[in-house]
Protein backbone atom coordinates (compact mmCIF):
# COMPACT_ATOMS: atom_id res chain seq x y z
CA UNK A 1 0.00 0.00 0.00
CA UNK A 2 1.30 3.55 -1.16
CA UNK A 3 1.61 6.01 1.88
CA UNK A 4 2.51 9.67 1.47
CA UNK A 5 2.64 12.46 4.22
CA UNK A 6 0.01 14.19 2.70
CA UNK A 7 -2.81 13.09 0.95
CA UNK A 8 -5.39 15.57 -0.80
CA UNK A 9 -8.72 15.50 -2.45
CA UNK A 10 -9.62 17.92 -5.23
CA UNK A 11 -7.35 19.15 -7.44
CA UNK A 12 -8.66 22.47 -7.60
CA UNK A 13 -7.44 25.74 -6.58
CA UNK A 14 -7.17 25.19 -2.95
CA UNK A 15 -5.97 21.60 -3.37
CA UNK A 16 -3.06 22.67 -5.43
CA UNK A 17 -2.44 25.43 -3.56
CA UNK A 18 -2.14 23.37 -0.90
CA UNK A 19 0.09 21.14 -1.91
CA UNK A 20 2.40 23.80 -3.60
CA UNK A 21 2.36 25.72 0.23
CA UNK A 22 3.67 22.43 2.22
CA UNK A 23 6.28 21.98 -0.03
CA UNK A 24 7.51 25.31 0.21
CA UNK A 25 7.15 25.15 4.14
CA UNK A 26 9.28 21.87 3.92
CA UNK A 27 12.23 24.39 2.00
CA UNK A 28 11.36 27.17 4.09
CA UNK A 29 12.16 25.11 6.92
CA UNK A 30 15.13 23.33 5.65
CA UNK A 31 13.32 19.77 5.55
CA UNK A 32 12.47 17.40 2.87
CA UNK A 33 10.08 17.68 0.23
CA UNK A 34 7.04 15.91 2.10
CA UNK A 35 5.35 13.39 -0.23
CA UNK A 36 2.03 14.30 -1.48
CA UNK A 37 -0.45 13.03 -3.81
CA UNK A 38 -3.42 14.99 -5.02
CA UNK A 39 -6.53 13.04 -5.98
CA UNK A 40 -8.71 14.27 -8.52
CA UNK A 41 -12.01 12.37 -9.76
CA UNK A 42 -12.22 13.89 -12.75
CA UNK A 43 -10.04 13.75 -16.11
CA UNK A 44 -8.30 17.52 -16.01
CA UNK A 45 -7.47 19.26 -12.62
CA UNK A 46 -8.71 22.80 -12.04
CA UNK A 47 -12.52 21.96 -10.55
CA UNK A 48 -14.73 24.33 -11.23
CA UNK A 49 -11.78 26.40 -12.69
CA UNK A 50 -11.34 24.99 -16.13
CA UNK A 51 -11.66 26.79 -19.69
CA UNK A 52 -12.78 25.37 -22.76
CA UNK A 53 -11.82 26.96 -26.28
CA UNK A 54 -14.16 26.05 -29.04
CA UNK A 55 -13.84 27.90 -32.60
CA UNK A 56 -11.47 30.60 -31.29
CA UNK A 57 -13.64 31.63 -28.30
CA UNK A 58 -12.08 31.34 -24.95
CA UNK A 59 -14.82 30.36 -22.26
CA UNK A 60 -14.11 29.55 -18.26
CA UNK A 61 -17.19 26.93 -16.18
CA UNK A 62 -18.08 30.30 -15.30
CA UNK A 63 -16.59 33.93 -15.31
CA UNK A 64 -13.61 32.97 -12.97
CA UNK A 65 -11.87 36.54 -12.45
CA UNK A 66 -9.35 37.21 -9.63
CA UNK A 67 -9.44 40.30 -7.14
CA UNK A 68 -5.94 39.89 -6.24
CA UNK A 69 -5.75 41.71 -2.61
CA UNK A 70 -2.35 40.41 -1.73
CA UNK A 71 0.36 41.17 -4.35
CA UNK A 72 2.62 38.28 -2.82
CA UNK A 73 -0.03 35.72 -3.78
CA UNK A 74 -0.55 37.41 -7.58
CA UNK A 75 3.67 38.10 -7.98
CA UNK A 76 3.90 34.35 -7.82
CA UNK A 77 1.04 32.99 -9.49
CA UNK A 78 2.38 35.41 -12.35
CA UNK A 79 6.01 34.34 -12.31
CA UNK A 80 4.52 30.75 -13.44
CA UNK A 81 2.44 32.06 -16.13
CA UNK A 82 2.79 32.30 -19.49
CA UNK A 83 0.70 34.41 -22.22
CA UNK A 84 -0.97 37.83 -21.50
CA UNK A 85 -2.66 38.37 -18.24
CA UNK A 86 -4.78 41.60 -18.26
CA UNK A 87 -5.82 43.74 -15.23
CA UNK A 88 -9.16 45.39 -15.77
CA UNK A 89 -10.78 48.13 -13.84
CA UNK A 90 -14.41 46.49 -14.00
CA UNK A 91 -17.41 47.94 -15.80
CA UNK A 92 -20.82 46.19 -14.24
CA UNK A 93 -24.12 47.26 -14.27
CA UNK A 94 -27.90 46.30 -13.33
CA UNK A 95 -30.52 46.00 -15.39
CA UNK A 96 -33.49 47.62 -13.74
CA UNK A 97 -36.99 48.63 -15.22
CA UNK A 98 -35.42 48.82 -18.77
CA UNK A 99 -32.77 51.05 -18.25
CA UNK A 100 -28.77 50.32 -16.72
CA UNK A 101 -27.79 51.24 -13.09
CA UNK A 102 -23.93 51.52 -12.25
CA UNK A 103 -23.56 48.40 -9.56
CA UNK A 104 -23.65 48.80 -6.44
CA UNK A 105 -27.23 49.75 -6.92
CA UNK A 106 -27.86 51.01 -3.35
CA UNK A 107 -25.35 53.71 -3.63
CA UNK A 108 -26.41 54.52 -7.53
CA UNK A 109 -30.32 54.55 -6.93
CA UNK A 110 -30.38 58.17 -8.85
CA UNK A 111 -29.92 56.42 -11.44
CA UNK A 112 -33.64 54.67 -12.33
CA UNK A 113 -36.97 57.20 -12.89
CA UNK A 114 -37.72 59.61 -10.93
CA UNK A 115 -40.57 58.11 -9.68
CA UNK A 116 -39.19 54.80 -8.99
CA UNK A 117 -35.62 57.11 -7.26
CA UNK A 118 -38.24 58.59 -4.77
CA UNK A 119 -39.75 55.60 -3.21
CA UNK A 120 -36.33 54.40 -2.78
CA UNK A 121 -35.14 57.08 -1.04
CA UNK A 122 -37.83 57.96 1.11
CA UNK A 123 -38.31 54.21 2.00
CA UNK A 124 -34.99 54.59 3.26
CA UNK A 125 -34.91 57.35 4.94
CA UNK A 126 -37.84 56.73 6.66
CA UNK A 127 -36.91 53.11 7.88
CA UNK A 128 -36.70 52.48 11.65
CA UNK A 129 -33.61 53.56 12.70
CA UNK A 130 -34.04 51.40 15.84
CA UNK A 131 -34.04 48.30 13.63
CA UNK A 132 -30.90 49.01 11.69
CA UNK A 133 -28.17 47.87 14.37
CA UNK A 134 -30.30 45.41 15.91
CA UNK A 135 -29.43 41.87 15.00
CA UNK A 136 -31.53 40.44 12.04
CA UNK A 137 -32.98 36.71 11.85
CA UNK A 138 -31.79 36.39 8.39
CA UNK A 139 -30.47 38.21 4.81
CA UNK A 140 -33.65 38.82 3.71
CA UNK A 141 -34.79 41.11 6.94
CA UNK A 142 -31.24 42.46 7.13
CA UNK A 143 -31.85 43.47 3.64
CA UNK A 144 -35.39 45.24 4.66
CA UNK A 145 -33.87 46.42 7.57
CA UNK A 146 -30.87 48.44 6.23
CA UNK A 147 -32.26 49.87 3.26
CA UNK A 148 -35.81 50.49 3.61
CA UNK A 149 -38.39 48.06 1.53
CA UNK A 150 -37.67 50.29 -2.07
CA UNK A 151 -34.54 49.41 -2.16
CA UNK A 152 -34.52 45.68 -1.36
CA UNK A 153 -37.73 45.27 -3.48
CA UNK A 154 -36.29 47.00 -6.74
CA UNK A 155 -32.92 44.56 -6.82
CA UNK A 156 -31.19 43.62 -3.68
CA UNK A 157 -34.43 40.95 -2.83
CA UNK A 158 -35.32 39.62 -6.39
CA UNK A 159 -31.54 39.63 -7.52
CA UNK A 160 -30.61 36.99 -4.52
CA UNK A 161 -33.58 34.82 -4.87
CA UNK A 162 -32.38 34.07 -8.44
CA UNK A 163 -29.26 33.71 -7.43
CA UNK A 164 -29.32 31.62 -4.77
CA UNK A 165 -32.90 29.82 -5.59
CA UNK A 166 -34.23 29.85 -2.28
CA UNK A 167 -36.19 32.02 0.47
CA UNK A 168 -33.72 34.78 1.56
CA UNK A 169 -35.53 34.25 4.64
CA UNK A 170 -33.36 30.95 5.08
CA UNK A 171 -29.90 32.60 4.57
CA UNK A 172 -27.71 33.91 7.45
CA UNK A 173 -27.98 37.83 7.80
CA UNK A 174 -24.16 37.38 7.26
CA UNK A 175 -24.56 34.92 4.35
CA UNK A 176 -22.45 36.67 1.62
CA UNK A 177 -19.94 38.03 4.49
CA UNK A 178 -17.51 40.90 2.91
CA UNK A 179 -18.85 40.72 -0.80
CA UNK A 180 -22.36 42.69 0.28
CA UNK A 181 -21.85 46.12 -0.81
CA UNK A 182 -23.16 47.75 2.36
CA UNK A 183 -23.85 51.15 2.43
CA UNK A 184 -25.49 54.02 4.80
CA UNK A 185 -27.50 56.67 4.04
CA UNK A 186 -24.45 59.17 3.66
CA UNK A 187 -22.50 56.79 1.60
CA UNK A 188 -25.74 57.04 -0.37
CA UNK A 189 -26.27 60.69 -0.88
CA UNK A 190 -22.88 61.34 -1.25
CA UNK A 191 -22.57 59.13 -4.07
CA UNK A 192 -25.67 61.20 -6.37
CA UNK A 193 -22.99 64.04 -6.59
CA UNK A 194 -19.69 62.20 -6.89
CA UNK A 195 -19.60 58.75 -8.07
CA UNK A 196 -17.40 56.03 -5.78
CA UNK A 197 -18.74 52.78 -6.71
CA UNK A 198 -15.18 51.00 -5.14
CA UNK A 199 -16.27 47.39 -3.93
CA UNK A 200 -13.97 44.05 -3.14
CA UNK A 201 -13.82 43.50 -7.23
CA UNK A 202 -13.10 47.08 -8.61
CA UNK A 203 -10.13 45.86 -10.43
CA UNK A 204 -9.73 42.31 -11.57
CA UNK A 205 -6.98 39.95 -13.61
CA UNK A 206 -7.83 37.64 -16.60
CA UNK A 207 -5.25 35.73 -18.98
CA UNK A 208 -5.90 35.59 -22.11
CA UNK A 209 -6.12 32.16 -22.42
CA UNK A 210 -8.75 31.66 -19.79
CA UNK A 211 -8.70 30.90 -15.94
CA UNK A 212 -7.55 27.40 -16.55
CA UNK A 213 -3.72 29.26 -16.37
CA UNK A 214 -3.68 30.13 -13.13
CA UNK A 215 -4.29 26.36 -12.90
CA UNK A 216 -1.22 25.23 -14.86
CA UNK A 217 0.60 28.47 -12.41
CA UNK A 218 -0.45 26.12 -9.39
CA UNK A 219 0.73 22.83 -11.64
CA UNK A 220 4.35 24.21 -12.76
CA UNK A 221 6.70 23.27 -9.52
CA UNK A 222 4.72 19.73 -8.47
CA UNK A 223 6.49 16.69 -9.56
CA UNK A 224 5.05 15.38 -12.41
CA UNK A 225 3.44 12.15 -10.64
CA UNK A 226 1.66 14.50 -7.56
CA UNK A 227 -1.18 14.75 -9.03
CA UNK A 228 -3.54 11.81 -9.85
CA UNK A 229 -6.65 12.26 -12.31
CA UNK A 230 -9.18 10.13 -13.08
CA UNK A 231 -8.76 8.80 -9.81
CA UNK A 232 -11.76 9.01 -6.70
CA UNK A 233 -11.33 8.73 -3.15
CA UNK A 234 -14.55 6.52 -2.30
CA UNK A 235 -14.02 5.95 1.60
CA UNK A 236 -11.71 6.85 4.37
CA UNK A 237 -10.76 4.93 7.32
CA UNK A 238 -10.15 7.89 10.03
CA UNK A 239 -8.97 5.41 12.45
CA UNK A 240 -6.12 3.81 10.03
CA UNK A 241 -5.81 6.91 8.45
CA UNK A 242 -6.22 5.11 5.18
CA UNK A 243 -8.00 6.40 1.60
CA UNK A 244 -9.32 3.98 -0.69
CA UNK A 245 -9.10 5.28 -3.87
CA UNK A 246 -9.73 4.25 -7.74
CA UNK A 247 -6.11 3.39 -7.92
CA UNK A 248 -5.96 1.27 -4.44
CA UNK A 249 -5.63 2.05 -1.08
CA UNK A 250 -3.71 4.81 0.13
CA UNK A 251 -1.99 5.07 3.70
CA UNK A 252 -1.49 8.74 4.51
CA UNK A 253 -0.07 11.20 7.52
CA UNK A 254 -2.77 13.95 7.40
CA UNK A 255 -5.51 14.47 4.71
CA UNK A 256 -6.40 18.12 2.91
CA UNK A 257 -10.04 17.76 1.35
CA UNK A 258 -11.30 20.43 -0.74
CA UNK A 259 -14.18 18.54 -1.43
CA UNK A 260 -17.96 19.80 -0.38
CA UNK A 261 -18.12 19.03 3.39
CA UNK A 262 -21.27 16.58 3.30
CA UNK A 263 -19.50 14.33 1.04
CA UNK A 264 -16.19 14.35 2.81
CA UNK A 265 -18.44 13.44 5.56
CA UNK A 266 -20.13 10.66 3.84
CA UNK A 267 -16.65 9.53 2.55
CA UNK A 268 -15.27 9.34 6.31
CA UNK A 269 -18.58 7.71 7.46
CA UNK A 270 -19.78 9.91 9.95
CA UNK A 271 -23.33 11.73 9.91
CA UNK A 272 -24.85 14.12 8.09
CA UNK A 273 -27.78 16.01 9.22
CA UNK A 274 -30.35 15.90 6.43
CA UNK A 275 -30.95 19.82 4.99
CA UNK A 276 -28.16 21.22 6.89
CA UNK A 277 -26.11 21.73 3.58
CA UNK A 278 -28.03 22.68 0.69
CA UNK A 279 -27.14 25.07 -2.10
CA UNK A 280 -28.00 25.97 -5.48
CA UNK A 281 -27.42 24.35 -8.73
CA UNK A 282 -25.69 27.53 -11.63
CA UNK A 283 -26.45 26.33 -15.37
CA UNK A 284 -23.80 28.24 -17.47
CA UNK A 285 -24.44 28.80 -21.10
CA UNK A 286 -21.36 30.02 -22.76
CA UNK A 287 -22.15 31.99 -26.44
CA UNK A 288 -20.44 32.89 -28.95
CA UNK A 289 -21.41 35.02 -31.71
CA UNK A 290 -20.17 36.55 -35.49
CA UNK A 291 -19.99 40.09 -34.28
CA UNK A 292 -19.60 42.45 -31.60
CA UNK A 293 -22.27 43.22 -29.39
CA UNK A 294 -22.97 45.52 -26.64
CA UNK A 295 -19.48 47.16 -25.13
CA UNK A 296 -18.09 49.10 -22.32
CA UNK A 297 -19.49 46.54 -19.84
CA UNK A 298 -18.05 43.25 -18.44
CA UNK A 299 -21.12 42.06 -16.65
CA UNK A 300 -24.96 42.57 -16.26
CA UNK A 301 -26.89 41.84 -13.54
CA UNK A 302 -30.54 40.54 -14.05
CA UNK A 303 -33.21 40.63 -10.96
CA UNK A 304 -36.27 40.72 -13.54
CA UNK A 305 -37.97 37.84 -12.48
CA UNK A 306 -38.93 37.09 -16.21
CA UNK A 307 -35.38 36.84 -17.24
CA UNK A 308 -34.11 32.94 -16.81
CA UNK A 309 -31.02 34.05 -15.92
CA UNK A 310 -29.53 36.31 -12.81
CA UNK A 311 -26.06 37.56 -15.02
CA UNK A 312 -24.77 37.92 -18.24
CA UNK A 313 -21.07 38.37 -18.99
CA UNK A 314 -18.82 40.10 -21.64
CA UNK A 315 -15.44 38.14 -22.39
CA UNK A 316 -15.24 40.01 -25.59
CA UNK A 317 -14.89 43.31 -23.84
CA UNK A 318 -12.68 42.09 -21.36
CA UNK A 319 -9.70 40.66 -24.14
CA UNK A 320 -11.06 43.14 -26.94
CA UNK A 321 -12.14 40.18 -28.95
CA UNK A 322 -14.11 41.17 -31.88
CA UNK A 323 -16.86 38.48 -31.74
CA UNK A 324 -19.45 38.58 -29.20
CA UNK A 325 -18.34 35.88 -26.47
CA UNK A 326 -21.08 35.42 -23.33
CA UNK A 327 -21.81 33.75 -20.14
CA UNK A 328 -25.17 33.41 -19.26
CA UNK A 329 -25.90 32.22 -15.37
CA UNK A 330 -28.81 30.71 -14.34
CA UNK A 331 -29.41 29.88 -10.85
CA UNK A 332 -31.92 26.38 -10.14
CA UNK A 333 -32.59 24.53 -6.70
CA UNK A 334 -29.95 21.35 -6.19
CA UNK A 335 -33.41 19.32 -6.05
CA UNK A 336 -32.89 16.73 -8.25
CA UNK A 337 -35.18 18.07 -10.70
CA UNK A 338 -34.31 17.30 -14.30
CA UNK A 339 -32.78 19.93 -16.53
CA UNK A 340 -33.04 20.67 -19.95
CA UNK A 341 -30.45 22.58 -21.03
CA UNK A 342 -31.10 23.08 -24.47
CA UNK A 343 -34.83 24.37 -23.86
CA UNK A 344 -32.87 26.44 -21.35
CA UNK A 345 -30.64 28.12 -24.17
CA UNK A 346 -33.66 28.65 -26.32
CA UNK A 347 -34.92 30.50 -23.36
CA UNK A 348 -31.78 32.70 -22.72
CA UNK A 349 -31.19 33.58 -26.52
CA UNK A 350 -34.91 35.01 -26.68
CA UNK A 351 -34.33 36.94 -23.31
CA UNK A 352 -30.90 38.12 -24.31
CA UNK A 353 -32.86 39.47 -27.69
CA UNK A 354 -35.95 40.98 -25.34
CA UNK A 355 -32.85 42.68 -23.21
CA UNK A 356 -31.38 44.25 -26.93
CA UNK A 357 -27.96 42.26 -26.22
CA UNK A 358 -28.67 39.70 -29.58
CA UNK A 359 -30.47 41.55 -32.36
CA UNK A 360 -29.54 39.44 -35.59
CA UNK A 361 -26.13 37.96 -34.53
CA UNK A 362 -25.62 34.41 -35.60
CA UNK A 363 -25.03 32.23 -32.70
CA UNK A 364 -21.87 29.94 -34.09
CA UNK A 365 -20.94 28.09 -30.87
CA UNK A 366 -21.51 27.48 -27.73
CA UNK A 367 -21.12 25.24 -24.75
CA UNK A 368 -22.77 24.97 -20.99
CA UNK A 369 -21.74 23.62 -17.83
CA UNK A 370 -23.99 22.84 -14.41
CA UNK A 371 -22.04 23.44 -11.33
CA UNK A 372 -23.64 21.80 -8.63
CA UNK A 373 -23.33 22.95 -5.31
CA UNK A 374 -22.31 26.29 -6.99
CA UNK A 375 -23.37 28.88 -3.85
CA UNK A 376 -23.48 27.02 -0.47
CA UNK A 377 -26.79 28.39 1.45
CA UNK A 378 -24.78 29.60 4.54
CA UNK A 379 -26.98 29.46 7.80
CA UNK A 380 -26.88 29.21 11.35
CA UNK A 381 -27.86 25.79 11.23
CA UNK A 382 -24.65 25.16 8.23
CA UNK A 383 -22.07 27.21 10.35
CA UNK A 384 -22.88 25.55 13.63
CA UNK A 385 -22.50 22.29 11.87
CA UNK A 386 -19.34 23.41 9.96
CA UNK A 387 -17.61 24.23 13.07
CA UNK A 388 -18.96 20.86 14.65
CA UNK A 389 -17.22 18.96 11.94
CA UNK A 390 -13.99 20.46 11.25
CA UNK A 391 -13.43 19.58 15.27
CA UNK A 392 -13.90 16.00 14.61
CA UNK A 393 -11.86 15.72 11.43
CA UNK A 394 -9.04 17.85 12.69
CA UNK A 395 -8.92 15.47 15.35
CA UNK A 396 -8.70 12.57 13.30
CA UNK A 397 -5.75 14.39 10.33
CA UNK A 398 -8.30 15.37 8.16
CA UNK A 399 -8.65 19.12 7.32
CA UNK A 400 -11.31 20.25 5.33
CA UNK A 401 -10.49 23.56 2.78
CA UNK A 402 -12.24 26.00 0.37
CA UNK A 403 -15.50 27.22 -0.40
CA UNK A 404 -16.91 23.78 -0.30
CA UNK A 405 -14.94 22.46 2.39
CA UNK A 406 -15.83 25.23 4.76
CA UNK A 407 -19.34 25.62 3.26
CA UNK A 408 -18.94 29.59 2.84
CA UNK A 409 -18.50 32.18 0.47
CA UNK A 410 -14.91 33.23 -0.19
CA UNK A 411 -12.82 34.29 -3.25
CA UNK A 412 -10.16 31.73 -5.32
CA UNK A 413 -7.60 34.21 -3.75
CA UNK A 414 -9.34 33.46 0.25
CA UNK A 415 -8.54 29.74 -1.02
CA UNK A 416 -5.09 30.06 -1.24
CA UNK A 417 -4.83 32.61 1.44
CA UNK A 418 -6.47 29.75 3.69
CA UNK A 419 -3.96 26.69 2.67
CA UNK A 420 -1.26 28.74 2.89
CA UNK A 421 -2.10 28.99 6.60
CA UNK A 422 -2.90 25.45 7.23
CA UNK A 423 0.49 24.35 5.48
CA UNK A 424 2.35 27.49 7.77
CA UNK A 425 0.07 25.75 11.13
CA UNK A 426 1.23 22.49 9.97
CA UNK A 427 5.16 23.49 9.25
CA UNK A 428 6.14 22.30 12.95
CA UNK A 429 4.80 19.03 12.21
CA UNK A 430 6.84 18.21 8.85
Amino acid sequence: MEHVDYLVIGAGMSGLGFANWIRAEAAQRGRPAPTVRVCEAADEPGGYCRTVVEDGFVWDYSGHFFHFKHPAIEAWLRARMDGEVRTVTKLSSIRVAGGDVDFPFQKNIHQLPKAQFIDCLVDLYFRDEAKVDATPGSFKEMLYRRFGRGIAEAFLIPYNTKLYATDLDRLDRDAMGRFFPHADVADIIRNMRAADNASYNATFTYPARGAMEYVRALLRDLPDDAVALRCPVTAIDLRRRVATTAAGEIGYGRLVSSAPLPALLGLCGLPVEPGVFTGNRVLVWNLGFDRKGPTGVHWMYFPDPDRVFYRVGWYDNIMGSDRMSLYVEIGLPDDGAPVDPLALRARVLDDLRAEGIVGDHQLVASHTVTMTPAYAHITQRSIAAVASARRTLEAAGVYSVGRYGGWTYCSIEDNLLETQALAAALGPLL
